[in-house]
């Protein structure tokens, strides 16, 4: 398992007195089914900005953490537990990021809303999950209700909300 280096610890420790406070609940949703703006928390932009995470940041994850070295990958609406592959600012390898998935647009949306380091407490924040040109391509030979992707992993990218 990787651990947080000693200096990190304070940071986490007043991160974890922030509590958790953004949730992919109460969403509005565009024509398409893809997800409308949503603000950031103000928990989540605080513990950014402790963690010292600007918006563009960004790092390698799993997009799925049951399903790593599938191709393609098969998603669908609902909850979604990720992890990144490299260091994000303070957050290790490994680290658990945990957001929502919506299928119903053109492409896959993925906002993340809280993170847990692999020796750590829940941290809140705001990310996207984004491939190549932005965005994550849904097959067209996907089932009704499923999003069927080529790749098990993308880039997470910080964010100050969701657009």
């Amino acid at each position: 398992m990787v651990s947080m280096k000693a200096t990190h610890c304070p940071i986490l420790i007043t991160l974890t007195c922030l509590g958790i406070g953004c949730t992919g609940a109460g969403v509005s949703l565009r024509a398409d089914g893809s997800p409308g703006p949503q603000p950031c928390a103000e928990k989540a932009l605080e513990a950014m900005r402790i963690l010292r995470l600007r918006p563009g940041d960004s790092a390698s994850i799993v997009i799925d953490a049951n399903q790593s070295s599938q191709s393609p990958v098969s998603l669908t609406d609902g909850p979604v537990e990720s992890y990144l592959t490299e260091e994000l600012g303070y957050l290790s390898p490994l680290t658990r990021l945990y957001g929502q998935i919506w299928t119903g647009g053109p492409n896959v949306m993925i906002r993340y809303y809280e993170a847990r380091p692999p020796d750590g407490e829940p941290i809140p924040l705001c990310a996207v999950a984004r491939l190549g040109r932005g965005g994550l391509q849904k097959k067209p030979d996907s089932p009704p209700g499923v999003a069927l992707i080529d790749h098990s992993r993308a880039a997470v990218f910080i964010v100050d909300a969701f657009r």
